[in-house]
C-alpha cells in the first residue's frame, strides 16, 4: 500500500487546512499547486471573499488563487474526503494574558467530526510544550471514536509565516516537522517537502517542535523589551537610543534588536503560553515576565512622554490635539489584533487629549469593533503632537515640511520607531 505522501502526490487523497487566516491561506494555496487541497473556514463571507481570489487579510494578490486545485468549504461532508489535515487557527489569549485554546478545541472538534482510519493531523499553532498531546488529541479521539495511534497519527509542524514579509515566504523558511512514530514523521516531513522549498528540520519528538516554536517568539521579545529599557534610561540621560545602537552595532556579536511596540498575535502572546506552562511546572519565569511587563507598558509610556511634551510648552492638555499614524500591529499589513498602538490612543484619551487616528492599511470599522474607535479620512491641521506609531512605507518618505503642515505652533513629532531621525529641525522631536 502506497503511504499518504503517495497518495497525496498522485491525488488519489486530498489534504485540508482548517482556519484559513494570514497563516493557513498561504499554506493551502501553496499546496494547491501541486495537490487537491480543502480550504476550510467556519465564516462564510470570508470563504465568498477567496472564492473570488481575493484574500481577506490583505497579503496575497489576486493572481495566487489562479489555477490553484482548491475548494473553499465550511462543510464537514467535504472535509470528509481529506485524510492529511493541517490546523492552523489562532491561539490567542484572553484578558487575563492566559492561554484562549477555545478555537484550537473547537478545530480539533472539526476535524474529529471527518476523521477516518488512516488519517493524518498536523497541527500549526502556536501553543505551549505538550499542547497537541494533552489537549488536543483527547479531543480528536472523544469526537472521532477512533484510537490516537492505531487508527490516525498526529504531528506538529509550527508556522513561520512573518506577516508583510514579502522575502521570508513559506517556501523559502525551513520548516520544522514532527510525528507521533516514525512513520509519521517520515510522512509529514515528505508531504511539506511538496511545498518547502528551503528543506524541513525533523525534529524529535511533537514538545521539542512545540518549543522550539514558542521560544523563537520569546527571544525576540525578551531582547526587544531590553531595547525598551534601554531606551527609557537613555530618555533620561538625553541620549537617541538609535544612535547608541549603531554604533554599538559595529561590533560583530551585537545582536540588532530595535525598541518599539510589541504587539501582535505571536510576539506579544506566545511568551503568556509558556509561562502559563512554566507555572504549572512549578517554575516562575522571571525575565520572560519582566520583559513581557516592559513591552505590555509601552504604549502608556509613549503616550504620557507625548504629554510631557505637549505640556512643556505651556498648552492644556485637556485642550489639546494629538494626530496618530498608524494602527496596525506592525507596518504594511491590515491587522489589527493585539495592536498596541490602542495603549497609546486611551492613555492620551485618559488625560482628555483629543484624538484623531490615520491608517492606509486598517479597517475603521475593524478598528471601531474591537476598541472603540475609527480612522479619519484626512488629517486636520493645528496638531499639538504627531505621533508616528506604525513605520508603513507610505510614512518612510514625509518631510518636516509634511508634518508643518499638520502642526500647530511649537509642534512636537514622536517618532515611535526613528524613521525621521536627522529629519526633523525645527519641530521639537522624540524617539524610543
Amino acid at each position: 500500500m502506497s503511504s499518504i505522501y503517495e497518495q497525496l502526490l498522485q491525488k488519489e487523497t486530498k489534504l485540508s487546512v482548517i482556519g484559513l487566516g494570514y497563516v493557513g491561506l498561504p499554506i493551502a494555496l501553496e499546496f494547491a499547486k501541486k495537490i487537491n487541497v480543502i480550504g476550510f473556514d467556519i465564516n462564510e463571507a470570508r470563504l465568498e471573499m477567496m472564492r473570488n481570489n481575493q484574500d481577506p487579510s490583505e497579503e496575497l494578490e489576486a493572481s495566487d488563487f489562479v489555477g490553484r486545485d482548491i475548494e473553499f468549504t465550511n462543510s464537514i461532508e467535504v472535509l470528509k474526503q481529506a485524510t492529511f489535515h493541517i490546523v492552523a487557527v489562532p491561539t490567542p489569549i484572553d484578558e487575563h494574558n492566559l492561554p484562549d485554546l477555545k478555537p484550537l478545541l473547537a478545530a480539533s472538534r472539526t476535524v474529529g467530526k471527518a476523521l477516518k482510519k488512516g488519517d493524518y493531523v498536523v497541527y500549526e499553532s502556536t501553543v505551549y510544550p505538550g499542547c497537541t498531546e494533552e489537549d488536543c488529541i483527547p479531543v480528536l479521539e472523544e469526537v472521532s471514536g477512533l484510537k490516537f495511534l492505531e487508527d490516525f497519527k498526529v504531528g506538529y509542524s509550527p508556522e513561520r509565516i512573518n506577516p508583510g514579509d514579502k522575502e521570508h515566504t513559506l517556501t523559502k523558511i525551513m520548516k520544522v516537522v514532527s510525528g507521533c512514530d516514525a512513520e509519521s514523521l517520515r510522512n509529514i516531513a515528505d508531504t511539506y517537502k511538496i511545498v518547502v522549498e528551503a528543506g524541513v528540520h525533523e525534529a524529535s519528538s511533537i514538545k521539542v517542535a512545540e518549543a522550539a516554536k514558542i521560544i523563537e517568539n520569546t527571544q525576540r521579545d525578551v531582547n526587544i523589551a531590553l531595547m525598551n529599557e534601554l531606551s527609557m534610561i537613555f530618555n533620561r540621560m538625553k541620549i537617541n537610543t538609535y544612535d547608541v545602537l549603531e554604533a554599538a552595532g559595529t561590533k560583530w556579536n551585537f545582536l540588532k534588536f530595535f525598541p518599539g511596540l510589541v504587539g501582535g498575535h505571536c510576539i506579544g502572546v506566545d511568551p503568556y503560553y509558556l509561562t502559563y506552562k512554566a507555572k504549572q511546572k512549578g517554575h516562575h519565569a522571571q525575565v520572560i515576565i519582566s520583559g513581557r511587563a516592559v513591552n505590555d507598558g509601552m504604549g502608556a509610556y509613549i503616550a504620557s512622554e507625548t504629554v510631557k511634551k505637549i505640556s512643556k510648552k505651556g498648552k492644556d492638555i485637556s485642550k489639546s490635539r494629538v494626530l496618530v499614524m498608524g494602527a496596525t500591529f506592525k507596518e504594511n499589513v491590515s491587522d489589527i489584533r493585539n495592536s498596541k498602538v490602542a495603549d497609546v490612543i486611551n492613555e492620551l484619551k485618559s488625560f482628555s487629549v483629543e484624538v484623531d487616528v490615520v491608517d492606509p492599511h486598517a479597517s475603521s470599522k475593524e478598528l471601531q469593533h474591537e476598541y472603540g474607535f475609527g480612522l479619519i479620512e484626512n488629517p486636520g491641521k493645528d496638531y499639538d503632537a504627531v505621533v508616528v506609531a506604525v513605520n508603513h512605507n507610505a510614512y518612510a518618505k514625509l518631510s518636516e515640511a509634511y508634518f508643518k503642515a499638520l502642526s500647530s505652533n511649537d509642534g512636537i513629532v514622536i517618532d515611535v520607531k526613528g524613521i525621521y531621525k536627522g529629519k526633523i529641525n525645527d519641530l521639537t522631536y522624540w524617539s524610543l
